[in-house]
């Protein structure tokens, strides 16, 4: 595997005449996806994102790969049966990440098992030849044996079955990196700050400055996509000012807590909480990821930050399924993140009459714009979008190749004992790598099990550029447990900056940016001694 230098890269823009088939702006699921089925149909393709892949709303997920439970409750169910396909072929395409998890239901009305049984055959049924297993009632034994922190009082059965489990992030990027094994630009730390028209006022084009260098470059092309999650607005003011708003963003919310919570290899779905909304306690990296919330916001930022009653609600709904009932101090990490739902035409105000299903919008300019959706279809909606982008910049006919296209490291069959198992096929070539110098081979943490070569690795081969890159979407210790990732800063840092040949004073910098970063992953301030001081 060869390193992917930034400066070769940007060097793709030297040419201010090249014009490109499609400038793909955003760099999270959607804009990921659209630029690899871009590539893999042989179009000249470059996503170009304003902070790191998958910054936002696509590395704060509840961690699924799921048809949607949910959604066949309430009678969707081509949306269900489109995202069930999807889920089966991303295990197969990315069977390092993807993996088949187990949840129960637990019943506590007497009717409720043969009713769930019933509804999750038909979830299997949908999925075809892709499903992950059959639905299955369980004994109340049966559902203490496998969560022995549950619940007993009135506990009647449960009902088991079978959905997908991933890491987002790391999803995210080795999308990036088979997008560019295709052929493609992809470049974080690219802000688009304006668009390019012609004389009749269509689009030709962005103008984008690169983060680092500070450097201005206008990017011409056929196409244009709009894949920026909540910031779509953004763009589509640039286009048009003035114009209203596409989409309405919901917050979600996560708490991260020990395994001792639920410490089998289960997960627990609650069916409906207070809100209507259904209540996943995951199994992921050694830690149990508990969400999620669903809260209308009138604004966005990169940043979300978890609002109070959204945390007490995590914690009560769930309190009342466990016998050992998690606290604000047994919390290691909160995660909030936004969804990008579709607006309705008419004013709403509850996110459950906001389209969950992904949107395309064509303006008259030939602007494309798609938001909505989820995760598990990121590959349709890219499918989708370049099929609208060839009609729009007359490109070439070319079809979808995405369907069976293995994803950068995708590997089955291998051992997850490690942590190291989310790198797949490339595990062979980190673990080489560490073997380089002893130092490498030292976890960066006591509580957690990442070493100094995954630093290493993140930025020669995973465009990593930030001691954040790493910490929270290389390697995922912001997500699961903030105070050890505050003070696996230092050391990150330092292995960045040899990398990076970078000097003190940038080590420094990004030491006090990330530290204040993370106490917004807390629920009380954590300062090591030598960290910048709680701003007044």
């Amino acid at each position: 595997m060869k390193p992917i230098p930034r400066r070769k890269l940007t060097s793709a823009l030297n040419n201010p005449e090249k014009v490109w088939d499609v400038i793909i702006v955003g760099g999270g699921a959607t804009g990921l996806g659209a630029a690899l089925d871009a590539a893999s149909r042989g179009y000249q393709t470059i996503l170009l994102e304003q902070a790191d892949f998958a910054k936002g709303t696509s590395s704060r997920s509840t961690k699924l790969v799921h048809g949607g439970v949910r959604y066949l409750a309430q009678g969707n169910i081509s949306m269900v049966r489109e995202a069930l396909n999807e889920r089966g072929l991303l295990l197969k395409n990315a069977a390092h990440l993807v993996s088949n998890q187990s949840f129960i239901i637990p019943n506590y009305e007497w009717w409720s098992g043969l009713f769930y049984t019933i509804g999750l055959s038909l979830y299997d049924l949908l999925a075809g030849g892709l499903g992950f297993g059959r639905a299955k009632h369980i004994s109340k034994k049966q559902v203490i044996d496998r969560l022995p922190n549950i619940q007993q009082k009135g506990l009647y059965g449960g009902v088991v079955y079978h959905d997908g489990q991933f890491d987002d992030s790391r999803l995210a990027v080795n999308l990036a990196q088979t997008s560019i094994e295709r052929g493609a630009t992809v470049l974080n730390y690219f802000r688009v700050v304006d668009l390019i028209k012609d004389l009749q006022g269509n689009i030709a084009g962005v103008v984008a400055t690169d983060g680092e260098t500070g450097e201005t470059y206008p990017i011409k092309g056929k196409t244009v996509i709009n894949a920026t999650g909540v910031f779509v607005d953004e763009l589509l003011s640039m286009d048009k000012p003035g114009k209203k708003p596409m989409v309405r963003p919901s917050q979600g919310v996560h708490l991260v807590l020990s395994r001792s919570f639920m410490p089998g290899g289960d997960a627990l779905m609650i069916p409906k909480t207070d809100d209507g909304r259904v209540l996943f306690a995951v199994p992921w990296h050694d830690k149990l990821v508990v969400g999620t919330t669903d809260t209308p916001l009138d604004q966005h930022t990169l940043e979300p930050v978890a609002l109070p009653e959204e945390i007490a609600f995590i914690l009560r709904t769930a309190g009342r399924y466990l016998t050992k009932q998690p606290t604000k101090a047994d919390v290691l990490s909160v995660f909030a993140g936004l969804r990008p739902l579709a607006a309705p035409e008419k004013d709403s105000s509850t996110t459950k009459e906001i389209s969950r299903s992904h949107k395309l919008v064509i303006s008259t300019s030939g602007l494309i714009t798609i938001t909505g959706g989820k995760w598990t279809t990121y590959r349709k909606m890219g499918e989708d979008t370049i099929d609208r982008a060839i009609v729009v910049g007359k490109l070439p006919p070319s079809p979808c190749k995405t369907k069976s296209l293995p994803i950068h490291g995708s590997m089955a069959g291998f051992d997850r004992s490690s942590h190291l198992y989310v790198y797949g096929s490339d595990q062979a070539a980190l673990l080489q790598l560490a073997n380089e110098n002893a130092a490498w081979t030292e976890k960066l943490h006591p509580r957690l099990p990442y070493i100094a070569a995954e630093v290493v690795w993140g930025v020669k081969y995973e465009m990593a550029r930030t001691v954040e890159d790493i910490l929270a979407r290389r390697v995922r210790a912001l997500f699961l447990d903030a105070r050890a990732a505050i003070d696996m800063a230092p050391p990150v840092a330092a292995l960045m900056a040899a990398e990076l040949n970078k000097d003190a004073a940038w080590k420094k910098e990004q030491i006090d940016t990330f530290t204040l970063l993370a106490q917004a992953y807390l629920l009380e301030p954590y300062f090591p001694a030598g960290s910048p001081a709680i701003p007044i």
